[in-house]
């Protein structure tokens, strides 16, 4: 299983690595694209949007499911990925590089490093299993 040993984790699986100053770049795991399958919609905020960590911030829906991803980190979207909702396999291939979803510039940047480390994470997954 691909972990990114650079990113922080959430148990819902969403991923969060900082890009630089206080905006932090989000995507899925490989584990969550592996359990959804094949993905068929997605819904991404807009740049502008506020978000709140824990809270959603859109939408994945595959043949076997709809989900929502979550926040790790409090702030404003400054872009979105607009290349995954028409290429979700992308997210398949390298889903911690080009499968990122938002960047966030984020207004407690600290939120950041309450998030679980690439060690944590794996071994919620063993959890999980």
């Amino acid at each position: 299983m691909m972990i990114d040993k650079d990113a922080r984790y959430l148990e819902s699986h969403e991923w969060a690595k900082q890009q630089g100053g206080n905006v932090f770049t989000v995507g899925l795991t490989a584990y969550a694209i592996e359990q959804l399958g094949d993905i068929v919609y997605m819904e991404l905020p807009e740049a502008g949007t506020e978000v709140t960590a824990g809270q959603p911030f859109g939408i994945v829906e595959s043949v076997k499911s709809a989900s929502d991803m979550y926040a790790p980190v409090s702030g404003t979207v400054v872009e979105a990925n607009t290349d995954i909702p028409d290429n979700p396999d992308a997210l398949k291939s390298d889903a911690y590089d080009a499968g990122w979803m938002i960047k966030i510039e984020a207004s407690d940047p600290p939120e950041f490093e309450d998030l679980m480390d690439d060690a944590a994470y794996r071994k919620f997954l063993e959890t999980e299993a």
